[in-house]
């Protein structure tokens, strides 16, 4: 039997699509421009993430941190 070939990958910018290598400066996007097109994305909220965050310590600071915050002391 042939040894089978190693395919290249082919890796596209997520924000235009370009093909681009990993070895690029930008990677895994084509150009500062399209990094910070996707970082405003964020920013704005336009990307979520959609799973519940079921880890036990980031609940348990999530909570300690509400409490903190909605307990009460004003200063001023």
């Amino acid at each position: 039997m042939p040894a089978k070939k190693k395919s290249a990958k082919v890796f596209r910018c997520p924000t235009c699509g370009q093909l681009v290598q990993p070895r690029d400066e930008d990677f895994p996007f084509c150009s500062d421009r399209c990094r910070k097109i996707d970082l405003g994305k964020w920013a704005s909220g336009a990307y979520k993430i959609s799973s519940p965050v079921l880890d036990p310590e980031v609940l348990e600071d999530l909570d300690s941190g509400q409490a903190t915050r909605s307990g009460g002391s004003h200063e001023g």
